[in-house]
């Protein structure tokens, strides 16, 4: 683990020098991809440095258990009792954050909030889920862009789309995916009985047009002469300019520009954009079959979450996680909720390493 950590220590260390070079501050894409690379192992390193300073105060303390004075091998004895729990919850720490991040986790988000079974108090729960995940991302200081809004009959909403544009938003919000069942008396009901219904939550990773690498041996590059009207250069030279994308198909053309220059430049825009619309289309095509299996058939049975509100109680069921806090959660206090929603997936992943490495 130590020649690993070295390793990333020292492409920290040398991205920390990239951050320096004049070239690469002038260039923002290439810029932005080193310091969030740096950004990314900050922690890591930061968890080394701590653990190699527990070691070497560690084998100091060990060698004073051999000195003569009987206060200070005492000293010792207690130092090292301190330490040792310490380099034992860093290990584990370091273990964890070692785990390789699921290149998904730093995208952007489509957030999808749909009334389910219950009629009208589904509607209302949709309403309330909107208010709890909003001042979440609030505290997040995430930007919440609504894309569709879809108003309930009697109040709440039967449908939200929202776009949620922040820092690592989908690896913290994808566990929210799923039907969520809550239980209470309605505010229609006379009787004052407990009703059960249910509204879903979907999220989806968000396609950006940098997700594109389109490499310059897939681009097959013709020239033709321009027709029609605009002068006459536009009959005699060779100024229109098609590219080709081999491995999708995907052509364009561009006799728009008065020169050569100008329209490869049109041309290669146009064909950028045909392709992260083809792109896209595939992605949203693969997210909505995505949809239906993150959210079941949206019944009150098919439930990844419960919200007991007579009991100020909620529990997720994929962790067998119960709390007594329910109004806070409904303010927006959910933080503690996807920690342990995280934690539980990297303890998976470790286990799933462990068994490969065994």
């Amino acid at each position: 683990m130590l020649d690993k950590l070295e390793a990333i220590y020292d492409r920290y260390l040398n991205l920390e020098e990239q951050m320096s070079d004049p070239d690469i501050i002038m260039d923002m894409d290439r810029y932005k991809k080193v310091s969030k690379n740096y950004k990314d192992l900050k922690p890591i390193v930061e968890a080394y440095l701590g653990y190699k300073n527990l070691l070497s105060n560690r084998d100091s303390a060990k060698q004073a258990l051999g000195d003569e004075d009987p206060e200070m091998r005492e000293m010792a004895q207690e130092e090292l009792d301190q330490i040792l729990p310490q380099l034992e919850e860093l290990e584990e720490k370091i273990k964890y954050l070692l785990i390789p991040k699921d290149p998904e986790d730093a995208r952007d988000v489509i957030f999808e909030i749909r009334s389910g079974t219950g009629g009208d108090e589904a509607s209302l729960f949709a309403g309330d889920l909107y208010r709890m995940y909003t001042r979440y991302f609030e505290s997040k200081g995430w930007k919440v862009d609504a894309m569709e809004i879809n108003e309930g009959t009697v109040g709440g909403y039967n449908k939200l789309v929202l776009e949620i544009q922040g820092e690592d938003v989908y690896g913290t919000l994808k566990f929210e995916s799923g039907a969520h069942r809550v239980q209470r008396v309605p505010k229609t009901e006379s009787q004052g009985r407990v009703h059960t219904s249910a509204a879903t939550v979907v999220v989806m990773p968000k396609l950006e047009m940098e997700d594109l690498e389109i490499r310059k041996e897939d681009l097959k590059v013709d020239t033709f002469r321009s027709s029609g009207a605009g002068g006459q250069h536009v009959n005699k030279t060779e100024s229109g300019v098609r590219f080709t994308h081999l491995p999708t198909g995907v052509v364009s053309e561009s006799t728009d520009g008065r020169s050569q220059i100008q329209n490869r430049e049109i041309a290669l825009q146009r064909l950028y954009q045909k392709i992260y619309d083809q792109r896209k289309q595939a992605h949203e095509s693969e997210q909505a079959a995505k949809r239906k299996s993150l959210v079941g058939s949206g019944d009150r049975s098919d439930k990844i979450r419960t919200y007991n509100f007579p009991q100020n109680r909620l529990t997720d069921h994929r962790i067998n996680l119960t709390l007594y806090n329910l109004d806070r959660v409904m303010e927006g206090d959910i933080e503690g909720i996807i920690e342990a929603l995280q934690m539980y997936e990297n303890t998976e992943k470790l286990k799933a390493g462990e068994e490969i490495g065994a």
